[in-house]
């Protein structure tokens, strides 16, 4: 929270590279900012600190947006910021560009992670409904044969009626993920050892240790953030674990999942691997998961993208003018919230 100080900060400078500020803000989204009586913006576009007057500039922001490509916002660059108050991260985590440094000052944060889940979230619906009538194999089949194929002699199952789908990690976007599922005829288990019980309740479906979930579900669809503790969370012996047919689909990150295992499991034929996400980000050539089968990859395209990324702007200006008019952020980010951000 912010300290008693009056006036409610309203100063307001953008710092990200200027292409990321053409991508997510409009000039529109720059006219609700300039007709606020409350807000003044430094300049209409970034601000670049190796510019001198631009460094005028910082010296005045009370409330700094970021947004992807942001500078890390450490001790040399917060002592051009001395006014700062607030920071308003028009993109989803902001692990990247927050310090201890930022942190001691007791400097207001939010984010549009709530905006930004939402892409992601109808994605892994998509992909839940897409794995679940083989459609990926199904496309590959016909291309390869140009002759009928038949899913049902094939594989386990074949559509989504009363198949397991289950969620790791109650995250943002993982109840937005089983939000949505509630629309399928599908049970659905969420794993997530962070939730208390009266949390638990609130998910409003069955949460299970994750080696039970793996063992009991269909498609298994990854929410958890990327932490020390959570690298190759899907590891060797859960992989074994899942049951022929299993689906495995990540829109989190690539380091929740050991690679050469999930190759080794795809080898075997019997397994199937949605990845928006892996590690590194796009995979060398030599990476064994070009040529695995039943793999599907794409190039972190969940997230906002194209209109997609005007929720994020209308977002942020949203929680700057909230901020202005009320002295708070209507989604504040906690250190406790940071701490399980990935």
């Amino acid at each position: 929270m912010l300290h008693s100080q009056s006036p409610r900060p309203g100063v307001i400078g953008f710092l990200m590279p200027d292409g990321t500020f053409d991508r997510v803000f409009s000039a529109s989204d720059l006219d609700r900012l300039r007709s606020d009586p409350r807000v003044r913006l430094v300049a209409d576009r970034p601000l670049h600190p190796e510019l001198a007057d631009d460094r005028a500039r910082l010296g005045q922001v009370e409330v700094l947006v970021t947004g992807w490509g942001s500078p890390v916002l450490d001790e040399p660059l917060l002592r051009a910021l001395p006014a700062l108050r607030a920071v308003a991260h028009s993109a989803g985590s902001v692990r990247g560009i927050v310090t201890d440094a930022l942190l001691e000052r007791r400097v207001a944060l939010t984010s549009s992670a709530d905006a930004n889940a939402v892409p992601v979230a109808e994605f892994t619906l998509a992909m839940v409904i897409l794995a679940a009538k083989r459609t990926f194999w199904a496309a590959d089949a016909l291309r390869a044969s140009r002759a009928p194929v038949d899913g049902e002699r094939v594989w386990p199952t074949v559509g989504g009626n009363g198949i397991t789908v289950g969620v790791v990690g109650a995250s943002r976007i993982g109840r937005l993920v089983i939000e949505r599922l509630s629309s399928l005829d599908v049970q659905v288990l969420v794993a997530d050892p962070t939730l208390d019980h009266e949390q638990q309740l609130a998910v409003g479906v069955p949460c299970v240790p994750l080696e039970e979930l793996a063992a009991r579900s269909d498609i298994v669809t990854l929410h958890a953030p990327a932490l020390p503790s959570t690298r190759h969370l899907v590891d060797r012996s859960l992989l074994q674990a899942m049951r022929p047919g299993t689906t495995v689909i990540n829109t989190a990150r690539g380091d929740l999942i050991d690679h050469e295992a999930l190759a080794d499991r795809l080898d075997r034929g019997d397994l199937v691997a949605i990845l928006d996400v892996t590690s590194p980000e796009v995979l060398p050539p030599s990476s064994r998961l070009w040529s695995t089968p039943n793999t599907v990859i794409t190039p972190h395209i969940a997230g906002s993208a194209g209109n997609e990324l005007a929720r994020l702007a209308t977002n942020t200006v949203d929680e700057v003018l909230h901020l202005a008019r009320t002295g708070t952020f209507r989604q504040p980010i906690t250190l406790a919230a940071l701490a399980l951000q990935a």
